[in-house]
């Protein structure tokens, strides 16, 4: 158990920004799961920007590595040409 006034601030961060982290995770694999399986080209060029937003942003706050969010992206952008 922590002892410091800062150890137990810190805790209740760490706790803060794993629950935020793990919510904008969701949504983001969410998002590309709607995309994916999405098979009308006027809607997924819709749906294309907002959820390359969120991937970007993911990559922006490390909680995914940028080389995958580029991953994600051309695969999502193969997908929606392919249409």
């Amino acid at each position: 158990m922590a002892q410091h006034q800062s150890a137990k601030k810190r805790i209740r961060q760490t706790v803060v920004k794993r629950l935020r982290n793990r919510y904008d995770g969701k949504t983001t694999r969410n998002a590309i799961k709607v995309l994916m399986e999405t098979t009308d080209k006027g809607t997924a060029t819709e749906l294309l920007p907002k959820t390359v937003a969120l991937v970007d942003k993911l990559a922006k706050k490390n909680i995914i590595h940028s080389n995958k969010a580029g991953h994600i992206k051309s695969k999502l952008t193969k997908h929606v040409n392919a249409l």
